[in-house]
């Protein structure tokens, strides 16, 4: 059975990976979310052997595609100000200041 992240290993993941107490596997995948989340990603060679010491190719395709899925869903959902349905119209869009 699968687990998720406990509170502490959240705020790691949310810190500063150099230091995270988080397993190796999981800091690459979370820098490989950081990559693909950024502006203008590039993944060059010495970031993907950083990446391939602890995911492989599979892992990396996989994962990276889920993330753009994900990214490219999300930005969809903010081009045409879809509000998810727990929002009123009161209420600002969750990704704008003060919705949280």
């Amino acid at each position: 059975m699968r687990h998720g992240l406990s509170e502490a290993q959240v705020a790691a993941a949310l810190g500063d990976l150099d230091h995270a107490d988080l397993p190796a596997k999981t800091v690459a995948a979370l820098r490989l979310v950081d990559f693909l989340s950024a502006p203008h990603p590039v993944i060059d060679t010495a970031t993907y052997q950083q990446l391939r010491a602890h995911l492989d190719d599979r892992e990396l395709l996989e994962l990276g595609a889920a993330l753009s899925v994900a990214s490219g869903w999300q930005r969809f959902i903010e081009a045409f100000g879809i509000r998810p349905d727990r929002w009123r119209e009161a209420l600002p869009l969750p990704w704008q200041e003060g919705a949280l």
